[in-house]
């Protein structure tokens, strides 16, 4: 029984020197897939995040917009002051106020505020592989109170 028993253990040692390094060559595989993955995830929550953001700041920016006596600059500047509380950086947008002129504008016309960003610039990774290209757009239209 002693003779077995030895053979058993010379065959664990056997089998577990062969694997040494196997979980090494495992990891080497499996890390940059799971890493991409990661990644990934976190770049598309940082996407939705940041569209959910314009759109809010695109109608904030037409509430101002739409009251008597507002400017196009003051919700602009709406727009700026809301993206900002939102780490995405104000020099990196597009804001778009239509009609320019919102003195000319009669009750009842509609007013829009478009907002735009590439989403390279707002990209937390340094170089944004996944939605690189991708420019992030919202808009909201009211009616002029």
């Amino acid at each position: 029984m002693t003779g077995a028993r030895s053979g058993f253990i010379g065959l664990r040692r056997f089998v577990r020197h062969r694997r040494r390094g196997a979980s090494a060559v495992e990891f080497a595989i499996v890390a940059p897939v799971f890493f991409l993955l990661i990644f990934g995830m976190f770049e598309f929550g940082r996407m939705i995040m940041v569209q959910q953001l314009l759109t809010n700041a695109a109608r904030s920016g037409a509430r101002v917009a739409v009251i008597d006596g507002a400017t196009s600059s003051k919700a602009t500047s709406t727009v700026q002051k809301y993206l900002k509380g939102g780490s995405v950086d104000p020099k990196a947008l597009t804001i778009k106020v239509t009609p320019r002129d919102l003195a000319k504008t009669d009750t009842g016309d509609a007013i829009s505020v478009a907002v735009s960003v590439p989403y390279d610039d707002i990209s937390w990774l340094p170089a944004p592989w996944f939605l690189g290209g991708t420019t992030l757009k919202a808009n909201c239209t009211m009616r002029r109170e």
